[in-house]
């Protein structure tokens, strides 16, 4: 059975498929792609149908990353076949946990940058909608950075299921 990651973020269009993208293609460089599902959604679904935002197709196109995507609601019967749910600011992580049916499933929630060392205090992956390029380029900088700390709790966990 594969190992369920999905990404969260606000509305799905910037950050929670950027980190998608990027995990998914780590995912693939380590051979585990049979072996880990990726997926993203939004705590709310005011975009929902709608592709990435352009500038996060953009800023994941020149990093040679997919943009397939759809943006859809994270829903509170998805935390039964979620082994991890990845929020990328700590209003995600609130609203996440709240949203949890068991307290099992709300320890299932953490933060994208909590697998990133060089992250100190500051574990929030700022929202770069409202702002410019610089913001999303930004965001693609700290998701790639956590994406390594993600890919080896997520290999051991892998690892230890095969054992």
């Amino acid at each position: 059975m594969a190992y369920r990651v999905c990404f969260v973020c606000t509305g799905n269009i910037c950050r929670s498929p950027m980190a998608e993208s990027v995990f998914r293609a780590r995912v693939t460089e380590a051979g585990l792609d049979g072996l880990v599902e990726v997926d993203s959604a939004g705590t709310g679904g005011w975009h929902e149908g709608d592709g990435a935002d352009p500038r996060t197709v953009s800023v994941l196109r020149e990093s040679g990353y997919e943009t397939g995507h759809r943006a859809r609601r994270f829903e509170a019967s998805w935390f039964s076949r979620l082994d991890l749910v990845i929020a990328l600011d700590a209003g995600h992580l609130r609203a996440l946990r709240r949203l949890a049916p068991t307290p099992e499933d709300a320890d299932k929630v953490r933060l994208l940058r909590s697998y990133d060392p060089a992250a100190g205090d500051d574990l929030d992956v700022p929202d770069p909608y409202y702002g410019g390029m610089d913001g999303f380029e930004e965001c693609l900088e700290m998701v790639e950075a956590a994406s390594e700390g993600l890919l080896a709790a997520v290999r051991e966990h892998v690892e230890g299921q095969a054992a």
